[in-house]
């Protein structure tokens, strides 16, 4: 074999390494292939398959996500970053699901969307991408934020944003310059969800839980409220606290905590708070949503039984 067929082998094999087995034409071409050698690739039946325009996947079967996420990049140039909810799965934000993927590009480009790849022209195209291998990504708060316009279930944007918070993956602060920097079109969840995270929500199911204390005859609690006992000693933070019936709600889920380990210290606050005559209901994310009826009424027991009592000597402040 000649020497300068061998080293294109070579040249074709490390593109394909460092890629995902993903090549464009422009690459294949520069590696030695020829037009009618390329067709025979592509022929059907052959080892090489069509993913986009220009953009072939070198391996049969089905693409994997990674895969397809670098043929949307390698479709839209190397400017293009992925955002949405790509970006949110790719990240390691939340288990975001779409078949499409949203990538940007400056606004001076003229390339249109096509197959799975949505391309969105921007003027705010991010100063700093992230990258894992060959695929770029657009900032957390950028990708939360693209994602969220396209849902339509707030319970949805509530999930990926206290994933990505409570994992340490996105600012709060930055989610919400993102809110305010973006477009006002399609940002009302976000807009809604970062009020609730504002007035203590810290997750998609204490978001449920809020949206039952409103809709029934019930006070608004303090929600993620810091109780201490007179001398300054921590009891614990409480999910939903009625501070004058003395009475916290718990919303009981393992999904929604940072880690077991914080669920179960979450159980075992029940037994510090009732040392200090806290009334502790618990309920699971299932049942808040399955048996709202039966969940405000043993609510609404508790309070009136918290009523006739003096208030407790427990302090409150917000959690940190």
């Amino acid at each position: 074999m000649p020497k300068s067929i061998s080293h294109d082998v070579r040249a074709l094999d490390e593109v394909l390494r460092q890629q995902y087995n993903v090549i464009t034409r422009q690459q294949a071409l520069a590696c030695g292939l020829s037009p009618d050698g390329l067709l025979h690739r592509l022929r059907p039946g052959g080892p090489w398959q069509r993913l986009l325009p220009r953009v072939y996947l070198t391996v049969t079967g089905v693409a994997a996500p990674g895969q397809l996420d670098l043929a949307a990049l390698l479709f839209a140039g190397p400017e293009a970053l992925l955002t949405g909810p790509a970006a949110v799965r790719g990240l390691s934000l939340a288990g975001a699901n779409s078949a499409v993927r949203d990538v940007l590009v400056p606004a001076r480009h003229s390339i249109r969307s096509s197959g799975f790849v949505a391309v969105h022209p921007t003027i705010r195209m991010p100063a700093k991408a992230l990258a894992m291998g060959p695929i770029r990504y657009a900032p957390p708060a950028r990708a939360i934020a693209d994602a969220s316009r396209q849902l339509t279930d707030l319970r949805e944007v509530r999930a990926m944003v206290a994933a990505a918070v409570q994992r340490d993956k996105c600012k709060l602060s930055l989610l919400a310059e993102e809110l305010d920097a973006g477009p006002v079109r399609g940002s009302a969840l976000l807009r809604q969800v970062l009020a609730e995270v504002a007035a203590g929500i810290r997750s998609a199911a204490e978001g449920d839980f809020m949206d039952l204390i409103r809709s029934g005859p019930l006070p608004m609690p303090e929600f993620n409220a810091r109780l201490t006992a007179n001398d300054g000693s921590f009891i614990a933070v409480a999910d939903a606290w009625w501070r004058r019936q003395g009475v916290v709600g718990e919303v009981d889920s393992r999904a929604w905590h940072l880690s077991p380990d914080d669920h179960e210290r979450d159980l075992n606050r029940h037994d510090r708070m009732s040392r200090h005559g806290i009334i502790v209901l618990h309920f699971t994310p299932k049942r808040i949503r399955a048996d709202r009826a039966g969940v405000t009424a043993e609510l609404a027991g508790a309070l009136k039984a918290g009523q006739g009592r003096p208030p407790l000597a427990v302090r409150t402040g917000a959690a940190a």
